[in-house]
């Protein structure tokens, strides 16, 4: 993997190009202080003041009396000690607060790359949706997975030369309440050719899905045909997709071939044997019973930046839990 592959990646990249075939987007560059206070890991887990003092989180209740238990006594020699104030981005507040009352009134939050998943239960809702630039930023702040995006993106390229984007950006998302998570997609393009699609939503079945598995793939290579196949400049990459209940799709993301992007209800090793294949063969695989689900892969971890790397606790995890549904699927009492 290259690092223009991944690059080309970054919504900021190719947002504006399929602007028309996604969900609605407003992206802002992010100032370097607020980046800073994003990766630092050493001082107190502290909001931005709001401009308008509007907390993510509800203020605590001020009682004097609980005030004696941090006095520090004269000569001590913590005295000198004063707590960090809280961090201020009162422009990026300001343009946020615009673009999500543009978007709607509630949008989720995504880095160039990935959005912070694995922070959902600090929430009040136990989502991504966000009302507020405090709300966005609790969220972000929160991510340890968003630290993939800081520090760690480049980091299976083998021509590495950066540790970092020189730029990181913001995109808001209109956030649709309606959405059901069983209509997402990944499809897997090797060498220009749609190879395979994958269920992204493994931890559940559903019968729905299976009925109109034949109408789902006819939908999906028209969408790559017609709107990604030459539009998109790497040979090999993923791309996230949402089917409506009227069958129109939305584009949702890009992601590289291989790495960090993991391959769902595929090995990367069958996606490689598929590609190798005389003619187009492509491979739609679903969960097709309740013997299929994947409840390991409901983890508060972003599905794209799981460690599956050979060896890795998640790459046995995978084996393992591959062999035990082949166990139950040859069982004799298997879907009873």
């Amino acid at each position: 993997m290259k690092e223009e592959e991944v690059n080309r990646c970054q919504i900021q990249e190719w947002y504006p190009r399929f602007k028309s075939d996604s969900i609605k987007t407003m992206i802002h560059e992010l100032p370097e202080s607020f980046i800073e206070y994003l990766i630092d890991d050493h001082g107190p887990f502290l909001l931005p003041l709001s401009i308008d003092d509007n907390d993510a989180l509800p203020n605590r209740i001020h009682k004097p009396e609980e005030e004696e238990d941090f006095e520090v006594s004269e000569g001590s020699e913590d005295e000198s000690e004063q707590p960090s104030p809280p961090p201020s981005f009162p422009e990026l507040e300001m343009k946020i607060k615009e673009s999500i009352k543009a978007l709607g009134g509630s949008i989720f939050p995504k880095l160039n790359w990935s959005a912070p998943k694995d922070a959902a239960w600090i929430s009040s809702t136990g989502n991504l949706c966000c009302n507020s630039f405090s709300e966005v930023a609790i969220l972000l702040r929160a991510s340890d997975s968003l630290v993939h995006d800081l520090c760690h993106v480049y980091d299976s390229c083998s021509d590495k030369t950066v540790s970092r984007p020189p730029k990181f950006f913001l995109a808001l998302r209109k956030w649709y309440s309606s959405l059901r998570p069983e209509m997402e997609f990944r499809c897997f393009v090797r060498n220009g050719i749609l190879v395979g699609v994958s269920q992204r939503e493994v931890t559940g079945f559903y019968p729905a899905l299976v009925e109109k598995k034949d109408e789902l793939i006819t939908i999906i290579q028209r969408f790559f045909i017609y709107k990604v196949k030459g539009n998109f400049e790497s040979e090999s990459y993923t791309f996230d997709i949402y089917v409506t209940n009227d069958d129109r799709v939305k584009l949702l993301d890009f992601n590289p071939w291989g790495a960090f992007t993991l391959p769902l209800l595929f090995a990367w090793e069958e996606l490689e044997v598929n590609s190798n294949e005389e003619g187009d063969h492509l491979e739609f695989r679903l969960v097709e019973s309740q013997c299929g689900v994947r409840p390991g892969l409901k983890t508060a971890v972003p599905y794209d930046y799981l460690d599956t790397s050979p060896g890795s606790g998640w790459d046995e995890f995978l084996k393992k839990a591959d062999e035990e549904l082949g166990q139950q699927i040859r069982s004799p009492q298997a879907g009873a």
